[in-house]
């Protein structure tokens, strides 16, 4: 299996000494490291953003007319027997 590593690049913040020891102790509690844990909290941060195909889609589902209801009586029918 080829696997491709992110490039990744150094770069510096200054944070408050409190947020670092306080970000430390989590990463400890989790078994990471302070780099793993601030980079896994930043790209949830940004990934929490919808992109266009989805905000496209929510602003259809709250302004269609033509949207079907479902019979879930029947779907969990449907469901028991598969």
């Amino acid at each position: 299996m080829n696997t491709v590593s992110p490039v990744r690049k150094q770069t510096s913040f200054r944070l408050s000494e409190e947020l670092i020891s306080r970000l430390q102790i989590e990463a400890k509690r989790h078994n990471r490291s302070l780099n793993n844990l601030v980079e896994s909290v930043l790209m949830a941060f940004v990934a929490d953003r919808p992109n266009k195909t989805t905000l496209a889609a929510m602003k259809e589902a709250e302004t269609s007319d033509n949207l079907e209801t479902i019979d879930l009586g029947n779907f969990r029918s449907f469901i028991d027997c598969l």
